[in-house]
């Protein structure tokens, strides 16, 4: 039943960053190759908790939930065979086993964990449309930047929608925009918009 609350769900979909990430020591060694990781758009997979605060903003508006979503998302960018970083640097420092690899493909992923405010709208219908203000994200990002760097953190904002379609079960849709604060010296905000499947308890 759709009053019940909190839910569990599961999302994918597609995302995009704002910036690729070629031309890095690790993500093609400077395009040595003459291939870049020049890719900025991909998939994502995630899932998460929504948990009820409160079911009429603290008495100020009827009809109208506050939650609390807690969620995991990874991120897989669209990547490219290049030069691969550890073997090929090894070999250009003369080091006699290790050989020059330049037709590598390098994955570059990203992990998202964030905790956010949903105002939901519309209790009682099937069908409930909800925004995310701002929330908090933490991010790890993968190869690591030119500075070794691999963590980061931001802000989200979000708007969707969901359809209970049969007891427990609800069908979503939603977009994100995450900005992040570039602490790995790399611009790492990107969009995601995609579905989700929930399920309430």
């Amino acid at each position: 039943d759709q009053e019940t609350g909190h839910m569990v769900f599961f999302r994918g979909g597609w995302a995009n960053l704002t910036n690729d990430r070629s031309g890095e020591a690790i993500t093609d060694v400077f395009g040595a190759s003459g291939n870049r990781n020049d890719k900025n758009s991909g998939y994502y997979v995630g899932a998460g908790l929504d948990l009820v605060l409160s079911k009429n903003v603290w008495g100020l508006f009827g009809g109208t939930w506050v939650l609390g979503e807690i969620g995991v998302e990874f991120k897989r960018w669209n990547s490219e065979k290049v030069a691969q970083a550890v073997p090929t640097t090894c070999s250009l420092a003369g080091v006699s086993t290790c050989s020059t690899e330049l037709n590598k493909k390098v994955q570059l992923t990203m992990l998202t964990v964030n905790v956010a405010p949903k105002i939901m709208f519309m209790e009682g219908s099937r069908f409930r449309p909800w925004i995310i203000p701002v929330g908090l994200d933490f991010h790890v990002i993968s190869p690591p930047s030119n500075d070794t760097s691999v963590l980061d953190i931001g802000v989200q904002f979000a708007v969707g929608a969901q359809v209970r379609v049969w007891k427990a079960l609800h069908l979503g849709v939603d977009g994100r925009f995450h900005l992040a604060t570039g602490q790995t010296d790399t611009t790492n905000n990107f969009g995601t918009a995609g579905a989700y499947l929930g399920i309430a308890f």
